[in-house]
């Protein structure tokens, strides 16, 4: 087992981040042990350790913990993708939340990202016509985060939902890749249309805490939404919009508004 973990950390530097992390927790908190151990130390890879955490936060008496991590562990075998955007999202959360100090955290304690890697295998229940059974990840993970992810929105990775509190992603919304988020963002629909009815948010996008983003329109890469906001028209690419309904008030304020998280409008825009 040992020397399998060795060969692990040299080709997945996060894994071997957190395993050093881990023990270090130990270490500092040996209260913490068993649950440290159980969650990371015990795994010989982020997949393993995701797939536990998976089965062990969403299981109730309608299912148990044993049958969601055999559902977890299929799909990070099927799927190698899942475990990469699970990577790109660790390191998203670390780079811009600064409450994130270490990689584990996520892992620990982020129910942000813990709710997007539950729905991640609930997409691919759902790509594979296990509709039924994506809808029951989609539940337990509103349930138990406060995270309501359609299993049939496209999610990009790269992913920051900040505290993550009553977030709503409706079926047909697309997220690209390197989004951030905060907490009460809905990009949900305008009525009772059953076909293409979601936003579709460009790549490098930062949405304020409880903006709305509403209808099939498009946000362009690397634009701005600033808090509150309520949107129903489309954004350009790198512009900031903000107000209800919102508005361009100016350019984004730099080139990567999502990785700065900076949401102050100044007033020169």
């Amino acid at each position: 087992m040992a020397e399998t973990k060795a060969k692990f950390a040299q080709v997945d530097p996060v894994w071997s981040h957190i395993c050093e992390e881990a023990r270090a927790a130990v270490r500092d908190e040996p209260l913490l042990g068993g649950f440290i151990h159980s969650s990371i130390l015990h795994h010989a890879t982020l997949e393993r350790a995701l797939a536990y955490r998976f089965s062990l936060k969403l299981a109730s008496g309608e299912m148990s913990e044993q049958l969601l991590r055999e559902i977890a562990d299929e799909a990070y075998a099927a799927d190698p993708s899942l475990g990469h955007a699970a990577r790109a999202d660790i390191v998203a959360v670390y780079d811009r939340d600064p409450a994130c100090h270490r990689f584990m955290q996520p892992l620990m304690f982020f129910k942000g990202f813990q709710a997007v890697q539950a729905y991640r295998i609930g997409h691919w229940l759902w790509n594979h016509g296990r509709r039924d059974l994506a809808y029951f990840v989609q539940m337990r993970v509103s349930e138990i985060f406060g995270v309501d992810i359609h299993p049939g929105a496209r999610v990009g990775q790269g992913i920051m939902i900040d505290h993550a509190h009553s977030i709503v992603i409706g079926e047909t919304a697309v997220v690209g890749d390197n989004v951030s988020m905060l907490h009460s963002v809905t990009l949900g629909g305008t009525g009772k249309e059953e076909e293409d009815r979601h936003p579709k948010i460009g790549d490098g996008v930062l949405i304020g805490a409880g903006a709305k983003v509403l209808g099939n329109i498009k946000v362009g890469n690397c634009s701005r939404i600033a808090a509150g906001s309520v949107v129903l028209q489309e954004v350009p690419p790198c512009k900031t919009v903000a107000g209800v309904p919102a508005r361009i008030v100016g350019e984004a304020g730099c080139d990567q508004p999502a990785l700065s998280m900076d949401q102050v409008i100044k007033e020169t825009e």
